[in-house]
């Protein structure tokens, strides 16, 4: 996927990149049935109260409503184009099946127009076919995975994430995740073939404020500049340490290092080593 840079005509435009947005059909409009209504609420739970900070504006989106269960085994479906989805950093690609039903799915690196995906235990282990653990070979990189069966994926859906299949032992899948993590998936649970497109996604640079304000996301502002009275690490003349072991949050809690797992979690059995692991 190739990165577009332009004449340096203003000062922002000097650092700005964007995605070549090759293979994506620029020019298509969602499809109708497959797009939702996205409400904003900016950050405000049902109370109206802000409970998540530095959300509001952007531009208006439709959801675009995708399919992550894949549950239409044995069916083959023709990709009639790839499309951006606003509301996700991976690309989509718009799938019509023998039926002449119409699905979205998440768009692996080398899927294309025209090619044919399948999901089912006899799919063929090629990008974009979607199989249970029990049928794919080990050592297959693989996307787009389900905890639990029938749930629908949950993990590995970002741009250019990927993770592999090390082993399958006792009914579980032994499964390398994008984060270094090492986790016992169930066997019965489907996993996409390959890895997630548009892996450029993180070497895009935006170049200046206005485009982050696109996104909805409002300005923060650094608590070491605020008064006593509004951050733990205000007050102080000039530019004063924050006068503490660690940075913390405008409530007193640690920011860097603080571990929010529950110490006991049910699922811990599953988790083979961390990520962060030694």
């Amino acid at each position: 996927m190739a990165i577009k840079n332009y004449k340096p005509t203003t000062p922002s435009r000097r650092h700005m990149s964007v995605s070549g947005f090759d293979g994506v059909d620029k020019k298509a409009k969602p499809e109708r049935a497959l797009t939702e209504v996205l409400k904003k609420h900016s950050g405000r739970n049902s109370y109206g109260r802000i409970t998540v900070r530095h959300k509001g504006g952007g531009n208006r989106r439709k959801y675009r409503v995708i399919d992550f269960k894949r549950q239409n085994v044995g069916v083959p479906g023709t990709v009639l184009r790839l499309e951006y989805d606003p509301n996700r950093s991976a690309y989509i690609a718009l799938v019509e099946f023998e039926g002449g039903e119409r699905r979205y799915i998440l768009a692996p690196v080398g899927l294309k127009a025209g090619d044919t995906v399948m999901s089912g235990p006899d799919a063929d282990i090629k990008p974009g076919n979607a199989l249970p653990f029990q049928s794919i070979p080990v050592g297959t990189v693989v996307h787009n995975i389900e905890l639990y069966p029938g749930r629908g994926a949950q993990l590995v859906r970002s741009a250019g994430a990927a993770a592999q299949l090390m082993a399958k032992e006792n009914g579980m899948a032994q499964v390398r995740l994008p984060s270094g993590e090492y986790r016992y998936i169930r066997l019965d649970c489907m996993a996409s073939i390959g890895q997630v497109g548009n892996i450029d996604h993180a070497n895009v640079h935006l170049g200046k404020a206005g485009r982050v304000r696109h996104m909805g996301i409002r300005p923060t502002v650094r608590g070491s500049v605020m008064n006593p009275v509004d951050h733990p690490h205000g007050g102080g003349e000039g530019k004063a340490p924050i006068g503490r072991p660690g940075p913390v949050t405008p409530w007193g809690k640690p920011a860097l290092g603080y571990k929010t797992r529950k110490t006991k979690n049910r699922t811990d059995k599953f988790i083979v080593k961390r990520r962060n692991a030694k």
